[in-house]
């Protein structure tokens, strides 16, 4: 990967067009500069891929040595030139070397690019040599290519002279070698699984520094290689340079000047060598690494007690100016200096500023390390840092660290004698624990809440507790309770103009109306978005998305659930709530599934796969049909640990995805009615209390299964399927854009053109085990040409790949890491990295990138 060039297209051309001059005698010189790592050396080697048919490259190297060698560069060329030029460099003679070295240059109509690497570091015979050629480059059919750190350079660095010289050469083109930019980064870590954009940031997109980090698999750490790169560029300054520079590494950010002189003896002075030697950049305000990889590998390098030490002279130095000062720059290096004084002193603060910026993930470390020192904390203090710390992990999606630090909160607020404070812990304890799965105790904390504060006298939190009752109804599919509750905080949010009440009860009711065939629901849930959004309420604007795009996805309305997912997902990813974040990708993976896109189902499901139950339930349910409908392994098991996840949820909207995907592939292996008998306890929750949709599909799969329930009167095509109307279904289902369940409905005709149609659709959306049976029905109407669709066999394949090969090179074409891989197919990482190896051995490529490209090419990936 390292010696890829991506975004070089130029510097080639510009030497291509060079060696094609040269080649009637019209010669000129390249210097191609650059910090280290940028790719000069890269470039280099892709000089051949330029060069005329007739053309030679000659390459040379100058070392990093205390005693260079002599000539150095032209003797790598030895094996590579005549006789005349090696026995002249190996008798060492400078004039004699000179004499061959334009005698072997000078080859009409073969033009020769000659290039010598990091003369930085040339000695001074090798300079009189480059001279000499300078001077006459122009008679001579060569491409003379000098690559250096102009970063080296010093006013009286030898180069300069050499330098001085190229400036009078009538061609010269000077290249200044770019960094990579965030898409070519995004390029080359495509099949690395890594967070390309962190990577980016900490590499400033040096190319070598990017090559070894994603060599590395590791964004966090820094790689050896790294490390041992800036060990040697930092050898050889003074040891004061280098106490300099470790002092300023242990400031992750660019230090402003008067912290420098606070902090640094001799302050901006002493670091010239530093800058001269591109280590940092400097202004005359503030100074700061060139690369954050260097700093850290600095850091890294240095001694535990050398690290503390620097960090409490930073730390010395901000409490001196602590007005002016970021806080959250205090607990950094309080925390790195071991100050527990200065972390309890200023971390409530740093939390409290973390969340009003909206940096929650910031806002939870924060807290995390303040309340490592809570004995120091008055119990009313400490239960508003525990309150804080609870929220804070329930928005970045930590439900059973809330859980317990809410819990916390609470038993420290029952002795301090605030009904209102402990109601509204009590509120905000029974919304963490729905959303980790705790139903029960979310019920009796909700009720509890209300009690507390029914007479407490505080209308704003009554309504907030009332609020949530409502949503609990609501969830639970209790809509009558739910619309009755929700109205009356609704009418107290109107009266107490309080935005996020008004909010949080619209969207209850709206959602609870919808539920109970309603229409006037779908306008309170848009009130309830718009309310939320006018007021900067993220979080009830995100349950506000989630409810309306869960409506659409009832009412087959995917282009407008697709919209409005957008919006939604980049809303929770900007505000960091990151438990919605989650939810909204799983939300966008059952409208994937519902278009039969089944990897950009399971790559969304996947979002929530590894959260806490209420998301992961119905993630499991989208990412096992995605499977069970392509007759793929895995997708049974995730189907059946859906199912036991919803009947310990015991909610509708759990138990009904999760029931309909265990009795769909039940069906699909021909064994629907031992699944409808599991189903059947719960067959009345659904249909009372469950969605619209949601039940019309369960009873569709519970009569398919044989079993004597009740038909749904509804529109939905799933109820005018149980009922018969296959037709009207199907062109309700295509009508919406759902090839697969169009498909599946007129499969239920008796007619061969019916039956032809949904066997072409089934067999390009790869949907092999309802294909089979369709194929079946054909031959049981006597229908004898059959298609026989794609056999996706190690023999029909164009590249010799099995099933399982061709799954794992689609899910490496995502980018995905092969123990990400081994986690989506269910496999062990060994099993996967077999595969991985047997994909790039048949597909003749060297790396995971390649591998894609090719899939691609041969039409296994899309």
């Amino acid at each position: 990967m390292g010696r890829q060039i991506l975004e070089r297209e130029h510097e080639l051309a510009e030497l291509g067009a060079a060696a094609r001059e040269a080649k009637g005698g019209d010669g000129s010189i390249v210097l191609i500069m650059g910090e280290p790592g940028i790719g000069k050396s890269s470039l280099v080697d892709s000089v051949r891929g330029v060069l005329p048919a007739e053309g030679r490259l000659l390459v040379g190297y100058c070392d990093d040595l205390a005693t260079p060698r002599v000539l150095g560069p032209l003797r790598d060329l030895i094996g590579s030139v005549g006789k005349r030029l090696t026995e002249a460099l190996e008798s060492g003679d400078r004039g004699a070397v000179i004499d061959a070295l334009r005698a072997e240059l000078d080859w009409p109509d073969h033009p020769t690019v000659l290039v010598v690497e990091d003369v930085h570091w040339a000695d001074e015979a090798t300079l009189d040599v480059l001279r000499f050629l300078v001077r006459r480059i122009g008679q001579l059919p060569v491409v003379l290519v000098l690559t250096y750190r102009d970063e080296e350079l010093t006013r009286d660095h030898p180069m300069q002279q050499l330098l001085g010289l190229t400036s009078g050469a009538r061609r010269v083109r000077r290249l200044r070698l770019a960094r990579l930019s965030p898409d070519a980064v995004r390029r080359l870590g495509a099949d690395t699984g890594m967070d390309t954009d962190r990577v980016y940031a900490v590499t400033a997109g040096n190319p070598f520094y990017v090559a070894e980090f994603f060599a590395s698999g590791d964004a966090d750490g820094v790689p050896p290689t790294i490390s041992e790169a800036v060990t040697a560029r930092l050898r050889d300054l003074d040891g004061r340079t280098r106490d300099a520079l470790e002092q300023l590494a242990v400031v992750p950010s660019t230090v402003e000047r008067w912290l420098v002189d606070a902090v640094v003896p001799g302050g901006f002075a002493s670091l010239a060598a530093a800058e001269r030697r591109g280590v940092l950049t400097a202004s005359a305000r503030r100074i700061g690494f060139r690369h954050e990889l260097t700093r850290r590998a600095i850091v890294d390098s240095m001694p535990a007690v050398r690290r503390v030490a620097c960090n409490q002279a930073v730390l010395s130095a901000l409490l001196e100016r602590p007005d002016t000062v970021d806080v959250s720059r205090i607990m950094h290096h309080a925390a790195e200096a071991g100050s527990d004084e200065a972390v309890i002193r200023h971390g409530p603060a740093a939390a409290r500023e973390a969340v009003a910026a909206g940096s929650h993930r910031e806002a939870v470390a924060h807290y995390r390390l303040v309340l490592t020192h809570r004995a120091h904390f008055p119990v009313d203090e400490l239960a508003d840092l525990l309150d804080g710390y609870a929220i804070e992990c329930y928005t970045v999606g930590l439900g059973v660290e809330s859980v317990t630090a809410q819990r916390e909160a609470i038993e420290a607020r029952r002795g301090l004698g605030d009904p209102r404070a402990l109601g509204l812990s009590l509120r905000w304890l029974s919304r963490m624990q729905w959303w980790a799965g705790m139903r029960a105790g979310a019920e009796a904390s909700a009720a509890e809440a209300i009690e507390i504060l029914e007479p407490a006298g505080d209308q704003r939190a009554l309504a907030l507790a009332l609020s949530n009752r409502s949503q609990l109804f609501a969830l639970a599919g209790r809509s009558t309770e739910a619309i009755a509750v929700g109205q009356r905080a609704e009418a107290m949010a109107r009266a107490l103009g309080d935005a996020g009440i008004l909010s949080h009860a619209l969207n209850n009711v709206g959602f609870a109306s919808l539920h109970a065939g309603i229409p006037e629901g779908r306008g309170k849930l848009e009130e309830s978005l718009s309310v939320a959004l006018a007021a900067g309420e993220v979080e009830h604007a995100c349950r506000s998305y989630t409810n309306l795009s869960w409506q659409l996805l009832d009412d087959l309305r995917l282009d407008e659930a697709d919209r409005l997912l957008r919006d939604a997902i980049d809303l929770a990813d900007e505000g960091e709530f990151l438990g919605f974040l989650r939810y909204l990708h799983l939300t966008l993976g059952m409208l994937h599934l519902l278009r039969g896109a089944w990897e950009d189902a399971e790559r969304e499901a996947d979002w929530a796969l590894h959260e806490g139950p209420t998301q992961r339930c119905p993630a499991l349910a989208v990412a096992g049909r995605a499977r069970v409908r392509r007759g793929q392994e895995g997708g049974d098991e995730l189907v059946a640990a859906s199912w036991e996840l919803a009947k310990d949820l015991g909610e509708a909207q759990r138990l009904a995805p999760a029931a309909n995907a265990l009795i769909e592939a039940a069906w699909l292996r021909g064994d629907a009615a031992g699944a409808a008998s599991a189903v059947a306890p719960y067959y009345e929750e659904v249909r009372r209390y469950g969605a619209n949709a949601f039940a019309a599909e369960l009873g569709y799969w519970m009569r398919l299964a044989g079993a004597q329930v009740p038909l749904v009167d509804s529109p939905h095509p799933y109820a005018l399927q149980a009922a018969g109307r296959w037709r009207e279904a199907a062109a309700l289902w295509e009508r919406a854009g759902c090839p697969y369940h169009r498909a599946s409905a007129l499969a239920e005709s008796d007619d061969a053109d019916d039956l032809l149609g949904a066997l072409a659709t089934l067999d390009g959306l790869h949907a092999e085990p309802l294909a089979r049976r369709v194929r079946q029905r054909l031959k049981d109407l006597g229908v004898t040409r059959v298609p026989r669709g794609p056999v996706p066999s190690t023999r029909d394949n164009p590249a010799g790949l099995t099933e399982r090969q061709v799954e794992v090179v689609r899910l490496l074409a995502q980018g995905l890491s092969n123990a990400e891989i081994a986690a989506r197919l269910v496999l062990s990482v060994r099993t996967v990295d077999t595969h991985v190896a047997a994909v790039l051995d048949k597909l003749d490529a060297r790396t995971r990138r390649d591998a894609a490209s090719r899939a691609r090419e041969l039409g296994l990936v899309s």
